[in-house]
């Protein structure tokens, strides 16, 4: 007994507005918590040298700053470590030069305060250029 007779079968149909609903909740979900951030570099060309051993400059001023502290200049020691008497030697040994360039060659256990000392007594001595020395890993 077929009492749907009259009845016609009905397609099944699958329903995509509440699948492209959930779509769009994603998309804008994904859009708000992405970050766009702006890479910016600045791209130097720098020079190269083909020397292999680099020239000395006469107007370097060398400070060796050991590991307990002590002070030398162009490997003479100072009797003081103060930033006064480290100005001082610094004038004494740049001499008449114009302008020298300080190197500071800090030991690795050296304290901070005393290659601070140094910067200090090389502004205070009007000796802006200052440079440190490093060495290669072995």
């Amino acid at each position: 007994m077929n009492f749907q007779r009259g009845r016609g079968r009905e397609e099944p149909e699958i329903n995509l507005v509440p699948m492209i609903d959930v779509l769009l909740v994603i998309i804008i979900f994904l859009m708000l918590t992405t970050t766009y951030s702006k890479f910016s570099g600045l791209e130097i060309n720098l020079p190269t040298a083909d020397s292999s051993k680099q020239a000395e400059q006469p107007n370097e001023v060398d400070v060796a700053v050991t590991s307990n502290g002590q002070i030398l200049i162009n490997k003479s020691p100072l009797a003081a470590s103060n930033v006064a008497a480290i100005a001082d030697g610094l004038k004494r040994a740049a001499g008449g030069r114009a302008d020298p360039v300080i190197v500071i060659n800090a030991d690795a256990k050296a304290t901070h305060q005393s290659v601070v000392d140094v910067m200090q007594a090389a502004q205070t001595a009007g000796y802006p250029h200052i440079s440190f020395a490093t060495q290669a890993p072995r």
